[in-house]
C-alpha cells in the first residue's frame, strides 16, 4: 500500500490532478470529453505555475546568493525550500497513508455535519503529512505522527469553512470553492487580529491602498509588471551585476508578475465545469443543506494583484530583517517562491488593502522565521532520516550548515503549535489540542446546522 501511494504521489500534481478531476467530473455527471479537458487545463495550470516559479528561483536565486556572499549575510539554517518539506512528508509511513486517512476524516466530518468542504486538493495533503512526519521522527511514535496530521487536517477544514463565504465574495469566479490548505489557514488568525488592530489606530485606519487604485494613481509605477522590473533591477544592482544582467533580471521578475495571473486563469477555467456540476448535484441531493464547497489549491487565486505586489515588496524586506533579527538563524531564499501562498485567505480579511496586507505579511514572516529557526532541529532530523532511507538529494543538508528548514509550512502557526503541544508538552499538550479541536468542530457543526435550518425555512416560504 505504501508503495502504491508513493508511486501515485510521485506522478506530481500536473499528472495526478488531471486524473482526479477527470474521474471526479465523470462521477458527478460531466461528459467525459469536458471532464478530460477540465482536468488537463488544471494540469497545464500546474505546469505553467511550476515553470514561472522556477523562473523566479533560477533568476532571483543566484542574485540573492551573490548578495548573501557580498554582504556576508550567511546564517546557520539552510533554506531547502518546499520540495524538501514535501519529500520529507511523503517519504514516511505517515505520508504514505495520509491521503486515505484524511479522506476518511473528511467523509466522517461531512456525515456528522462538522464541515461543508469536500477537500480534493490531494497534492497539498503533503502539508498534513509534513507535521505528522516531524512529530513522528521527534517522538519516535507513528501514532503521534498520525494524531498531529489529523488534528492539523480537522482544524484546516474548519478554517476553510469559516473563510469560505468571504473568500467567494472577494475573488471572482470561485463560487462553491474553499481553501483547505494549512499554510494559508494558519495565517488567518494573524490577519484577523492585525486587521482589527489597524482599524483602531487613528490615521492608519484611513489608509486605503488597493492594487487597482495603485494603477490609477501611479500609472505605470503602480503596475505589478513594472514593480517586478524595479525590484528585479534593484536586486541585480545589490548583487553587483553588470548592466545587461541587471536589466535581464528586471524583465524576468516582471515576467513572473505578469504571467502568474494569466496562468491562474487556467485553473479557474478548468475548475468551472466541475464546480458547476457539483453545485447542481448538491442542489438536487441536498435541497435543504447549506451548500457544500470544493476544497481547492490556493494556486487558483495567487495571481491577484495585491498578492503579487505585497509578495514582491516583502522579498527584500524579509531578507534584510532576517539578518538583523536577534536570535534568528534562517535566511529565506529557496522558500521565497512560496511566499505568494501566504495571502489567499488574508486578502478577503484585509479586503485587498495593500498596506494592511503588507503589515500582516511582515508580522507573519518575522514570527515565521523564528518558528522555522525553532523547528530546524526537528526538520533536520527528519531530513537526515529520510535521506538515509531514500538517498533523495532534495533532503540532503549541504556541508557547512548546522541545520536545514523551509519557510513553507515550517513557518505556519499550525505547524509550530501542534508540534510543541504534541512533542514538548506531550500529554498535557495533546489534551489541550483535543479540547480546542473538539470545540472548533462543535462550533462549526452549530454554524452548519443553523445555516441548514435557515435554508430550509427560506425554501418553505
Amino acid at each position: 500500500m505504501e508503495k502504491v501511494f508513493s508511486y501515485i504521489l510521485g506522478l506530481g500534481a500536473p499528472v495526478m490532478m488531471p486524473i482526479i478531476f477527470t474521474v471526479l467530473g465523470v462521477c458527478i455527471g460531466v461528459k467525459l470529453g469536458k471532464a478530460v479537458k477540465s482536468g488537463l487545463l488544471v494540469g497545464v495550470g500546474f505546469v505553467g505555475l511550476s515553470i514561472v516559479t522556477a523562473l523566479l528561483t533560477t533568476a532571483l536565486g543566484p542574485a540573492l546568493n551573490n548578495v548573501v556572499d557580498i554582504y556576508d549575510l550567511q546564517l546557520g539554517v539552510f533554506d531547502m525550500g518546499w520540495p524538501a518539506a514535501a519529500s520529507i512528508a511523503y517519504n514516511t509511513t505517515v505520508g504514505a497513508f495520509v491521503i486515505p486517512v484524511c479522506l476518511g476524516v473528511n467523509l466522517l466530518m461531512l456525515l456528522t455535519r462538522t464541515t461543508r468542504t469536500v477537500n480534493i486538493d490531494l497534492w497539498n495533503y503533503w502539508h498534513f503529512a509534513f507535521i505528522g512526519a516531524i512529530v513522528y521522527f521527534a517522538s519516535d511514535n507513528i501514532w503521534w505522527g498520525f494524531f498531529a496530521a489529523v488534528i492539523c487536517y480537522i482544524l484546516t477544514m474548519v478554517v476553510a469553512d469559516l473563510t469560505a463565504d468571504k473568500f467567494q465574495k472577494f475573488y471572482e469566479k470561485v463560487d462553491g470553492i474553499s481553501i483547505p490548505q494549512p499554510f494559508c489557514a494558519g495565517f488567518v488568525p494573524f490577519a484577523i487580529a492585525i486587521n482589527k488592530l489597524l482599524d483602531k489606530i487613528p490615521g492608519i485606519n484611513k489608509i486605503q491602498i488597493d492594487a487597482e487604485g495603485m494603477k490609477k494613481k501611479f500609472g505605470l509605477l503602480g503596475e505589478p509588471l513594472f514593480l517586478g522590473v524595479i525590484v528585479g533591477c534593484l536586486v541585480g544592482i545589490l548583487a553587483k551585476y553588470e548592466l545587461p544582467k541587471v536589466l535581464m533580471l528586471g524583465v524576468q521578475m516582471g515576467a513572473v508578475m505578469e504571467l502568474i495571473p494569466r496562468i491562474t486563469g487556467l485553473f479557474i477555467e478548468g475548475l468551472m465545469p466541475i464546480s458547476d456540476a457539483t453545485r447542481q448535484l448538491i442542489a438536487r441531493k441536498f435541497k435543504n443543506a447549506a451548500g457544500l464547497n470544493i476544497g481547492m489549491s490556493p494556486a487558483l487565486v495567487i495571481g491577484h494583484p495585491t498578492t503579487l505586489v505585497v509578495s514582491l515588496l516583502l522579498i527584500p524586506v524579509i531578507i534584510f530583517l532576517s539578518v538583523i533579527l536577534p536570535g534568528n538563524e534562517f535566511l529565506p531564499l529557496a522558500s521565497l517562491a512560496g511566499m505568494f501562498y501566504l495571502f489567499p485567505l488574508v486578502l478577503p480579511i484585509t479586503k485587498g488593502n495593500v498596506f494592511k496586507t503588507f503589515i500582516v505579511g511582515l508580522v507573519a514572516l518575522v514570527i515565521g522565521v523564528y518558528f522555522v529557526t525553532n523547528l530546524a532541529p526537528a526538520f533536520s532530523r527528519a531530513a537526515e532520516d529520510v535521506y538515509a532511507m531514500t538517498q533523495d538529494t532534495a533532503v540532503k543538508i549541504p556541508d557547512g550548515f548546522d541545520h536545514a528548514a523551509a519557510l513553507d509550512f515550517a513557518s505556519s502557526p499550525f505547524s509550530w503549535i501542534i508540534y510543541h503541544l504534541t512533542v514538548t508538552l506531550k500529554y498535557v499538550g495533546v489534551a489541550l489540542l483535543v479540547l480546542f479541536t473538539g470545540f472548533m468542530v462543535w462550533w462549526n457543526h452549530v454554524r452548519i446546522v443553523r445555516a441548514n435550518k435557515k435554508n430550509s425555512n427560506e425554501s418553505n416560504q
